[in-house]
């Protein structure tokens, strides 16, 4: 059968026996040694070993690591893999592929496929808090479902944030490939036994953490704890390899001509965000990490009874997963500042101080972690530091934000649907923005940190930063990588539905929140009035959940139709749209360029960015 030739098949088939096995050599050796295996806590150590053991065996049976061991037997492979001819071309999303479109699209799909299953956790558990009382499910499963949908949409972004930065980055600097082909591809399959493995804990008795995972309840959870644990160092890892092969090709696979402050400005906001997902990464890694040899050999890293500090794993949580925000919003505003010259037909306002705030937020950010642990009993001396440095990173958003005022005003603005996902993730991320202070400042936060206003801030902030955008680029590159345009009409439904549905969750979030709503609990006091505020949340959540049927629906519509469209949709100076769409597989092999002007001329006579050598085409300016 075709569907067991797939490699992605073969994965899970090897991660199911390898798991398998691995668990049941650790109890066989356990059994041997007279140690007890009667329940799931005195076989956790064998599930733990299966659960990394299947994760090596899906990456051996999907055939990420075919050519290395080659390499290491002597035998050599090709310089370069092309497309299978005797097999259809749908087949190679579904196998390992060293084209960074293919592995674009394969993260693309990924994160989508992950946005769908955390919405759906969502909307589970928020129909269970639209009326106090328990409905329908179990404190327990409510704190999975809970905790599942935020780790789960995590991920869903940072294979979206790959996405975009493998299909594009490549593209837009004149590459034909990922300096690392081989490593870019490993690094999207480590994703598809992390996600299968953090969701397989929904199956083995859950965890009642949330997504952070904080001891001392992570370390006497269920086992499906370890299994969340496991997962998300497996996707982890995934970010530090991405990373390293972004920041290698930004570095030296340019274009003749594209000097640093030439380079598209969505390049910059790529490496700025590679830069923390290469150094930061290892720290939720190695927090994760020890919680799960505390549980399994016993040891006190955060046990207050051994001598261990739970406030330590905050610190190290946290040096990861405030940074990690910006691995999330980076791309998206880079999104933002790539498309608002092409609709507004305006040169980009202050490229180089949008390039170089990319990278202040990314520096900045590694000075504001502790504003998450205001209320967590850490030294006090600290907080003041802490506030000042979270109140600092908004000078460089500021900046964006005052280069996009600066670039529509006056332009021809134009609204299709990439447009209005933009303009609406400067709006929805502005208040996200506003919001933040409050959260940074120690006198308001010791009172907001564990209420709804938080949800309600968070949630704006990764709309705006990245939900929003991430829409606005796949309407925008869509033409680009399938030749087909996705449909307007359904697509503004699409943005005019979620929007004010949108704006009803996280208002109503913030407001119950100052009322006193507390964050990460399954029931409330119906006498306190919250329930009218749960059920409006509820019923805008699914609202959001038929605006994005809506773009699936879209989407689908667009695949199956034949109609194609021309090659620059958009008028488009990038260099991407400089080739024909889809694009080739080697990318500029036959149609090299040379970068002789700037990128974002838009509406300035004659002003021209690349100049194909065939001497085919160029991007000029109108």
């Amino acid at each position: 059968m075709r569907i067991l030739s797939l490699g992605f098949t073969r994965g899970v088939i090897a991660q199911i026996i390898g798991s398998a096995l691995g668990t049941a050599l650790i109890v066989a050796i356990r059994a041997i040694l007279g140690m007890p295996n009667n329940d799931l806590r005195d076989i956790e150590p064998a599930a733990v070993f299966g659960g990394f053991v299947g994760g090596i065996a899906f990456m051996l049976g999907v055939g990420s690591m075919d050519d290395w061991i080659k390499w290491m037997r002597g035998i050599a492979t090709p310089e370069y893999h092309g497309p299978d001819p005797n097999k259809p071309r749908w087949q190679r999303y579904f196998d390992v592929d060293y084209d960074h479109k293919v592995i674009g699209v394969q993260y693309g799909v990924t994160s989508v496929l992950l946005f769908l299953l955390a919405g759906t956790f969502a909307l589970i558990f928020r129909t269970e808090l639209a009326a106090a009382g328990m409905q329908f499910l179990s404190p327990d499963l409510y704190n999975t479902l809970m905790g599942l949908h935020g780790i789960v949409m995590i991920a869903a972004i940072l294979t979206g944030v790959g996405a975009m930065s493998n299909y594009l980055v490549p593209l837009m600097i004149g590459a034909n490939d990922m300096a690392f082909p081989r490593l870019n591809a490993f690094a999207f399959w480590v994703n598809v036994p992390g996600a299968l493995l953090v969701v397989s804990s929904l199956f083995l008795g859950g965890f009642d953490t949330g997504w952070t995972g904080y001891p001392p309840l992570s370390a006497r959870a269920p086992l499906g704890m370890q299994m969340f644990f496991i997962g998300v160092y497996l996707v982890g890892l995934s970010s530090i390899l991405g990373s390293l092969n972004i920041i290698v090709t930004v570095l030296k696979m340019r274009a003749p001509g594209m000097t640093m402050f030439r380079m598209p400005i969505f390049v910059w906001a790529a490496f700025a965000t590679s830069l923390i997902g290469l150094t930061a990464t290892q720290m939720i890694g190695l927090s994760f990490l020890m919680v799960l040899i505390q549980r399994v050999f016993g040891m006190g890293f955060f046990d207050p009874t051994k001598g261990g500090n739970v406030v330590l794993f905050q610190h190290l949580f946290w040096f990861y997963s405030h940074p990690a925000v910006y691995v999330f919003i980076l791309p998206g505003l880079g999104i933002v500042s790539e498309l608002l010259p092409v609709f507004a037909r305006k040169p980009l306002f202050g490229y180089k101080w949008i390039a170089m705030s990319s990278l202040a937020i990314a520096l900045v950010g590694f000075f504001v972690w502790a504003h998450h642990m205001f209320t967590a009993g850490m030294e006090e001396y600290l907080r003041v530091p802490f506030m000042y440095a979270t109140l600092l990173v908004a000078v460089p958003t500021g900046v964006k934000f005052f280069s996009w005022v600066g670039t529509l005003w006056q332009g021809k603005i134009i609204t299709p649907t990439p447009m209005l996902f933009t303009l609406g993730a400067i709006v929805v991320f502005l208040f996200g923005g506003l919001t933040g202070p409050p959260n940074g400042t120690v006198a308001t936060d010791l009172h907001l940190h564990d209420t709804y206003w938080i949800v309600g801030h968070f949630h704006n902030t990764m709309f705006g930063g990245f939900v929003y955008p991430f829409f606005a680029a796949i309407y925008y590159w869509f033409p680009k990588i399938t030749g087909k345009r996705m449909n307007e009409t359904l697509g503004k439904l699409h943005f005019w539905l979620m929007t004010p549905s949108f704006w009803a969750v996280t208002w109503v979030q913030m407001f119950i929140g100052l009322r006193g709503m507390r964050r990460r609990i399954a029931d409330y006091d119906p006498t306190q009035g919250f329930e009218p505020a749960q059920l409006l949340i509820t019923i805008a959540a699914f609202l959001i959940a038929l605006s994005v049927l809506i773009f699936l629906i879209n989407l689908v519509r667009t695949m199956r139709s034949s109609e194609r469209v021309t090659d620059n949709v958009w008028n488009s100076r990038s260099p991407e749209w400089q080739l024909p769409s889809p694009a080739p597989d080697h990318n500029y092999a036959d149609r090299p360029f040379v970068v002789v002007g700037e990128p974002y001329d838009y509406g300035l006579p004659g002003s021209t960015y690349v100049a194909m050598q065939t001497g085919t085409a160029s991007a000029r300016a109108e």
